[in-house]
């Protein structure tokens, strides 16, 4: 039966929870590096920074399909968009599966990035053809599904590993795109364009809606800032741990990712009350908490308790800068809602790429010490944009 959808006129249970668990299975793709990268490094003899490499160009990749194939969402079908994007991950994710070096994993896995961008077609569909009492609430599910596949993602990534192995894991993940694709196809009804026009005219508009809308910027930079933080924690993680006094291997690592969960289900909470609590105020908590995490993680970070604490802190953090700001640039310009994602979530992944970067080079030259000053440095950079920005925004 075919389905068609209109905007505030509401999205069938079914399809709300295939966005949500679709969201979660695709995104995991981008996170199932960090668990394993001290085991990728012993395997192909390559040093820490090299390795790092791995998900900071991930991330880079993630940032490059948000700018230029996230937008196309609103000139083309989204499912012919997103089937597309499936068959392109299950090619690069067997690419990384086989890669006899680093260079073919650090090729495979900019693409990988680059076709991972699917739950953030997922997102629009949810705020724009949702009922309007319930869009914060749906914006959040679907972001709760895409936050849950990041941990758990860790999780599957790290057990697997240390069971059979890196490469067994991306031969899942493979198979995984194979089964989102045929789930997609059966039940994500035909969503018409909204932009008629040519492809050079709508990356055009980009520049556009960035200069029209100074809360847009406020938004993305901000919650950009914030991410980088967030993951100069998880990108050195896995090396923090290998070290004494932990020895961990990669299934400890990816179990510390479900001290996310917290994150996870205070997204739909955030979602419920960004209008009543206000954007701003949402964004002086979420600084607040990841600062306090750093502190927890750097002082305490030769005990489980406060590693535990500190990534379970970050998480709500993290969960309080981006859903308030992302739920806030779909109030903008519904019209181009695909078009003010890729702005925001591609400023949002360049922030996330810089603290990946920058943490992975204090690590090399400071340690633990140098990767928690990236991240107090980049959390305080965020809040200084609240500070400096208009009360309302």
């Amino acid at each position: 039966m075919k389905q068609t959808l209109k905007e505030n006129g509401g999205l069938p249970p079914l399809i709300l929870w295939t966005l949500s668990i679709v969201a979660g299975i695709s995104v995991a793709n981008l996170y199932y590096n960090q668990p394993l990268l001290n085991m990728i490094r012993y395997d192909l003899d390559v040093s820490e920074f090299t390795t790092n490499l791995i998900a900071m160009v991930t991330q880079i990749g993630y940032a490059l399909g948000l700018l230029f194939v996230v937008p196309l969402a609103d000139m083309y079908k989204r499912k012919k968009i997103i089937v597309t994007n499936f068959a392109l991950l299950v090619l690069s994710l067997l690419c990384i599966a086989t890669a006899p070096n680093i260079h073919i994993i650090l090729t495979a896995s900019l693409f990988t990035g680059i076709c991972s961008v699917i739950p953030q077609i997922f997102i629009p569909i949810a705020a724009i053809y949702s009922k309007p009492e319930n869009k914060g609430r749906n914006v959040g599910l679907v972001v709760s599904g895409l936050l849950s596949g990041i941990l758990v993602s860790r999780v599957i990534s790290g057990v697997v590993g240390e069971l059979f192995g890196w490469r067994e894991m991306y031969y899942i993940a493979a198979v995984l795109m194979v089964v989102c694709s045929i789930v997609v196809v059966t039940v994500l009804p035909d969503i018409r364009p909204t932009f008629k026009g040519k492809y050079a005219d709508l990356m055009k508009s980009l520049l556009s809606l960035v200069k029209d809308y100074p809360a847009l910027r406020i938004y993305a930079v901000r919650s950009g800032l914030a991410f980088g933080s967030f993951l100069a924690m998880w990108s050195c993680l896995a090396f923090k741990m290998g070290q004494a006094p932990f020895f961990a291997n990669s299934d400890v690592v990816g179990m510390l990712g479900l001290c996310g969960v917290a994150g996870a289900m205070s997204a739909s909470l955030v979602g419920k009350y960004v209008r009543k609590v206000g954007v701003r105020a949402f964004n002086f908590w979420g600084c607040g908490l990841i600062l306090l995490a750093w502190l927890l993680l750097y002082f305490g970070g030769n005990f489980y308790t406060s590693i535990i604490a500190g990534i379970i802190i970050i998480d709500i953090g993290m969960q309080c800068i981006q859903l308030s700001n992302q739920f806030s640039i779909f109030e903008l310009c519904p019209a181009a809602s695909n078009r003010v994602n890729t702005i925001f979530m591609t400023t949002y992944f360049v922030g996330g790429s810089l603290g990946t970067f920058l943490s992975g080079t204090a690590w090399q030259l400071f340690g633990w010490a140098g990767t928690a000053g990236v991240g107090v440095f980049l959390c305080c950079a965020s809040l200084l944009v609240t500070l400096l920005s208009a009360k309302k925004i």
